[in-house]
């Protein structure tokens, strides 16, 4: 069986391209069932975001289904597929793999570094999973891309530095203040960039909430969900001196806050600091405020400046988090191979071995006139030469499946299969193997459970160690 993972992103497609063959949570467990439905899919998930939708499937027609998931985009979409399929990636197998660990990483994604992308993953392969279309194979690969999405978090600073004028805006504030748990937050504005700036506060510990907003409506709607206090405009000289941090973002074109109403605020506040985020074009915040004793003033350039300069820093560690990929793809691929061919040499080494033996009893019938311990020497020296020839005849086939195991070229195991006659489907024995051992990295010291008495990777007569 073959992963394939074919789907359309932000690199790759616009907006209205993505928001078309988005799939919601309502409309799930349809569009599961219409891919699993597909022409050769074992198994399939969605990752569905606001810059992705992707399927991950497990196929065993691979070029049958890569047609047959194209089409499915191109369908949903509602354009014909020379307009979609062009906007459409597709990886298999290593590549495919390559990819998962990289989203689910956050290397592929608009912000690198962002940490909701793994939570989106896992919550496709959950609701695969609850909707019976993911099974061995894509529980293993996500298990794994989370094991890699924590390692780059833990090992790289990938994750560290804001990226948001927003989240700049926190950050700030939380470098200016010792603690903010006993801080007050007040946003001017309830724009969108000003209430997720308040969000990003409120998550690192501010308790205390004030919304002013030229209409009273939307401000008592941000409040409500702040647990805060909601003003007019025409309360805001009387909101200012309450609060430690500043938010401004508003249409206005004229200064909102200005010095005077600082100096104000200051004299109210007997010198306590305040901390003014001004993220409006034109600026709501007077910069003279900035010469007043212990206010401190950011406006959007600052901001931007902060932003760039920790993209630079993400960037930078985006080529220690790549490195890390690439030793986890190593990882995966050589256990995985080593599973694919496990079905293929247990067979060889069961067939060489019944062979083995009945020709040694075959021997041995014919000098059943041989007194008891002459057979017993006789058993013996056959049993050795036996052996010995073959482990050197299956040496060179066992190494071959081994690689084409570990190259993921199923079609050549399946072939040689044929090859050697052994019993039974190859392509069904490699599913079972993938569903009944777990794929762990060797440095792990995991191992393959084995059923039979003979190691899958050696020949007759040699033991587990």
């Amino acid at each position: 069986m073959r992963l394939q993972v074919v789907g359309l992103s932000h690199h790759t497609a616009p907006v209205e391209v993505r928001e078309r063959v988005e799939v919601s949570k309502e409309a799930l467990p349809a569009a599961l069932a219409e891919l699993r439905a597909l022409a050769g899919v074992r198994e399939a998930m969605l990752v569905s975001t606001c810059n992705r939708v992707e399927a991950l499937a497990v196929t065993d027609a691979p070029g049958e289904s890569a047609e047959a998931l194209r089409g499915w985009f191109a369908a949903r979409s509602g354009q014909a597929p020379p307009r979609t399929v062009p906007l459409l990636y597709r990886y298999e197998d290593e590549a495919a793999v390559r990819h998962v660990f990289r989203v689910a990483a956050s290397l592929d994604s608009l912000v690198i570094g962002e940490p909701q992308i793994l939570g989106q993953v896992k919550a496709g392969h959950r609701a695969a999973s609850a909707h019976r279309a993911a099974g061995a194979v894509l529980d293993r690969l996500v298990v794994k891309a989370s094991h890699v999405a924590r390692r780059v978090r833990s090992e790289t600073g990938i994750a560290r530095a804001a990226v948001s004028v927003s989240y700049a805006a926190a950050d700030l504030a939380r470098r200016i203040f010792d603690r903010l748990d006993d801080k007050t937050a007040l946003i001017v504005g309830a724009g969108e960039m000003g209430v997720l700036a308040l969000r990003h506060l409120v998550d690192r510990g501010v308790k205390r909430v004030h919304v002013v907003n030229r209409t009273m409506g939307r401000a008592e709607e941000v409040a409500a969900a702040f647990h805060g206090t909601a003003h007019d405009l025409a309360g805001l000289p009387e909101a200012l001196p309450l609060a430690d941090i500043v938010i401004s973002c508003t249409g206005a074109s004229a200064h909102l806050v200005t010095r005077e109403a600082v100096q104000a605020a200051m004299r109210r506040r007997r010198g306590r600091s305040m901390f003014l985020i001004d993220i409006s074009v034109p600026r709501n915040v007077d910069p003279r405020a900035r010469d007043v004793p212990n206010v401190y003033v950011y406006d959007i350039d600052d901001l931007q400046a902060v932003v760039e300069h920790n993209l630079g820093h993400r960037r930078s560690e985006a080529d220690a988090a790549e490195a890390i990929v690439e030793d986890e793809v190593r990882r995966y691929q050589r256990t995985l191979g080593g599973v694919r061919a496990t079905p293929l040499v247990r067979a060889l080494v069961r067939k060489a071995e019944a062979a083995r033996e009945a020709e040694i009893q075959r021997t041995l019938d014919r000098f059943a006139d041989l007194p008891e311990d002459l057979r017993a020497r006789l058993h013996g020296a056959l049993d050795a030469m036996t052996l010995a020839l073959t482990k050197r005849v299956l040496h060179d086939p066992i190494r071959a499946v081994k690689e084409l195991g570990a190259a993921g070229d199923l079609e050549s195991l399946e072939a040689a299969g044929r090859l050697f006659a052994v019993e039974g489907p190859i392509m069904e024995m490699v599913g079972a193997a993938l569903g009944e051992y777990p794929v762990a990295d060797p440095a792990e010291g995991a191992a393959a459970p084995l059923r039979a008495d003979t190691h899958a990777g050696a020949v007759p007569g040699e033991r587990r160690g």
